[in-house]
This record gives C-alpha cells, sequence and structure tokens, in this order.
C-alpha cells in the first residue's frame, strides 16, 4: 500500500481534515489532522491497512501484537490476525492502559501474556513518539523482547525515528506536518477558531477558560 492509497483510504472515510485550526493529543497546535478514528468502522478498510502492516514482518517470528489503547486496539487486533494467517501461528493481541499519570501499562494479566514472547508494538499515528515509548517500557518490563514498532503514519519524520525506540520502525506512510506550541501557534496570531471537533481543541478551551478566570 502506497501512501497515496493510505491518504486515499483517509479521505474516502472523511479521516483527512487540512487548513483547520487543531489542537494535537500532544498539545501542539497542527493545521492538518488525520483521523484514523474516521477508518476504523470500515472493517475492509482498516483490514487492508493492518495487513499491509503485517506483511513485512512476517518473518520477524512474531508471537504477540500490543498497542496503547484506545485506537490502538482496533490495530494491535487485525494486524495480529493477518500475522496468524501469514505466518500459520496463534498471534496475540493485547493493549496497554492509560493510568491517572498518563503511563501506558499491561493490565487484566496481559503482561503474563507476553512475558518471554517476541513483541510487536502498533500505534496508528506517531507525532512525538511518547506513548510508544511508555508501551515499549512496560513490554519490556514484562519481561518481552521488542521486535519492531510499526505505525500507520509517522508525522515527525526527522524526530520520531527507530533510533528513538532502539528497535525497526516501519511506517507506512510519513506526512510532515508541522505543529507549534501555543506560543508560536500562526493560527493563534490571526484569531483563527479552534476546531473543537477532532483532537483536544475541547479540552484546550476549557483549560484556557478556567485559566483566565483564575487569573481575574
Amino acid at each position: 500500500m502506497t501512501r497515496e492509497q493510505l491518504l486515499d483510504i483517509l479521505r474516502e472515510t472523511g479521516g483527512y481534515i487540512s487548513g483547520s485550526h487543531i489542537v494535537a493529543t500532544s498539545g501542539k497546535h497542527i493545521d492538518t489532522y488525520l483521523n484514523k478514528d474516521a477508518i476504523y468502522p470500515h472493517t475492509k478498510s482498516i483490514s487492508s491497512v493492518c495487513l499491509a502492516m503485517a506483511e513485512p514482518l512476517a518473518k520477524d517470528q512474531i508471537d504477540a501484537v500490543v498497542a496503547p489503547a484506545l485506537g490502538g486496539i482496533v490495530l494491535s487486533q487485525w494486524i495480529a490476525h493477518h500475522l496468524s494467517q501469514l505466518t500459520g501461528k496463534d498471534v496475540l493481541a493485547v493493549y496497554t492502559e492509560k493510568t491517572p499519570d498518563k503511563d501506558q501499562i499491561l493490565t487484566r494479566g496481559y503482561d503474563q501474556l507476553v512475558c518471554g514472547k517476541r513483541v510487536l508494538v502498533v500505534e496508528d499515528i506517531l507525532t512525538t513518539g511518547g506513548s510508544v515509548i511508555k508501551v515499549l517500557n512496560s513490554v519490556r518490563k514484562a519481561g518481552a523482547e521488542v521486535v519492531a514498532v510499526s505505525v500507520m503514519f509517522n508525522r515527525n519524520p526527522k524526530a520520531v525515528t527507530s533510533e528513538l525506540f532502539g528497535v525497526p520502525l516501519h511506517a507506512l506512510a510519513e506526512i510532515d506536518v508541522p505543529s507549534w506550541d501555543e506560543a508560536d501557534c500562526p493560527m493563534c496570531k490571526s484569531g483563527q477558531e479552534i476546531n473543537t471537533t477532532v483532537g483536544k481543541g475541547r479540552e484546550y478551551l476549557a483549560q484556557k477558560t478556567q485559566r483566565e478566570r483564575e487569573m481575574v
């Protein structure tokens, strides 16, 4: 699957947004948003995406696929399914959960399931790589060997690399999306309205309102 084919799937499902003022999960402000949640309801589309992610890793003897909740759960299931079909072995699919302090940990006994296993960590979209690093730490703490990281999109290919994770990074596509801190954001400076339908715009505005009230 090429980069353009993947972008076409996003466009067809309403998952490609450009020219908008969006607050990303990382807190950075961006003008282009890849809404992977728009793909997930379309099982044929997400299956084809996950097959494309699984195929390059079929020879890596992967025993389990681990992803951060929530969206990554869909990816872990489909990629494990396709790896099972490609390799003829039962590849497990599990996920980490976010803690109140925003860590990613294995619960539900999943740490025991991955112990001693060769693990593939998967994620939908990379911006800073922070969530993946937390998953990697939890998987390694559980006694598993991380074989690789696989993602749909890498939005920051210059900074988020294999070296950052210490294992090979496979990105189905790369798209360099500029991002800004609030203080440097050109859309903030021009007064462009925050998009509250995707990303963290709603939460950002609520926090901003709270800060302004406290300053009065």
